[in-house]
């Protein structure tokens, strides 16, 4: 004979000697361990693995030809270290003539703040020196003939010849002065600033010019791994149609960029632990702390290729920083991620 008792829920039946015995057990202790530590987790979503920083596509700043790329999957790069070459012998010629350019825009500014040359100086002064010795012999002409005359010794017409000729001395030796001072004054206001904005203007081509030529050396913008080289040598580069020659990223720290459901937006908060689950390593679990809550709803990202997964809900972003440093997760490598409720 079969007997059935309902304790606390539960159906218990035992086997005895001539049949069964009926065993009561409380609802807690059916519980498992492992339902317990279920208790602690308050929600789970899908995040990706991901650098220090997030991945970096680095282009080309010039047109033209890739002539090397210098790095390669997996290469450790630090900030400004050459990755990639681009052909720019064409800006290497226009740099030397905007130098040249330059030079000699400086050289005229120089000659103009110099003014003439000093044989010019010596000319004008020595003219000046004859005019001057000039004017002082038809000057002491003039006075000995005006002398005569009123002695009645010579005629008026000697007189005014005498006259004449001191007018033309002092007018030499005043021509004379001028071209002195003109050829030893300095230049004018409006010519020097008219030197000085061609070598501004030269200058600055020259820099455009330099700048230029810099943009066909393109560096990595950051330390960290080059992830990805999607162009190799020989292959073009446009600055109108863009795209990546390298992406790169910093993974001297792991962490985890985690996707929840904006239901589940209440249940996350700074500091709260995390553990971090991959299907490449079903026994290891990584433990972390939330590091970042985002500040702002936006789309998916992170897919799991279930069919049932929800598309049309916002979803809030937040960082995780793992506790211990990790290095065989790969940027990119999709992650289950566990929130705890400490």
């Amino acid at each position: 004979m079969l007997s059935i008792l309902v304790v606390a829920g539960l159906l218990i039946f035992a086997p005895a000697r001539n049949g069964f015995r009926m065993q009561t057990v409380a609802p807690e202790e059916s519980q498992s361990q492992e339902t317990k530590s279920h208790d602690d987790i308050v929600l789970a979503c899908p995040g990706r693995v991901e650098g220090q920083s997030e991945v970096i596509n680095v282009g080309a700043g010039a047109d033209g030809v890739l002539t090397a790329v210098l790095v390669q999957e997996g290469q450790q790069v630090k900030a400004g270290e050459v990755i990639a070459l681009i052909d720019c012998r064409e800006i290497e010629s226009q740099i030397d003539e905007a130098r040249a350019l330059a030079e000699r825009a400086r050289q005229n500014r120089l000659r103009l703040l110099r003014g003439s040359r000093p044989e010019e100086r010596r000319k004008a002064a020595d003219e000046t020196a004859v005019a001057e010795a000039q004017f002082k012999q038809a000057q002491l002409q003039h006075q000995r003939i005006a002398q005569l005359f009123k002695s009645a010794v010579v005629s008026k017409e000697e007189l005014d010849k005498t006259a004449r000729d001191l007018a033309v001395a002092e007018a030499t030796l005043h021509a004379t002065k001028n071209q002195e001072t003109l050829v030893n004054a300095p230049p004018l206001p409006e010519e020097l600033a008219r030197a000085d904005s061609e070598v501004a203007l030269a200058d600055g081509q020259a820099r455009t010019a330099k700048a230029r030529l810099d943009k066909c050396t393109v560096k990595a913008p950051l330390s960290g791994t080059i992830l990805r080289t999607f162009l190799k040598s020989g292959e073009s580069v446009s600055t109108v149609f863009p795209q990546p020659i390298i992406s790169l990223a910093d993974t001297s720290q792991i962490r985890v960029r985690a996707e929840v459901d904006e239901r589940d937006v209440g249940r996350v908060y700074l500091g709260q632990s995390v553990i971090i689950m991959a299907d490449a390593y079903p026994d290891k679990k990584f433990a972390g702390k939330v590091s970042r809550v985002g500040a702002a709803m936006g789309r998916k990202k992170v897919r799991t290729g279930d069919p049932a997964e929800k598309s049309d809900r916002d979803v809030l972003e937040v960082l995780i920083d793992l506790d211990e440093t990790v290095t065989y997760l790969v940027v990119g490598y999709r992650t289950s991620v566990q929130f705890l409720n400490h």
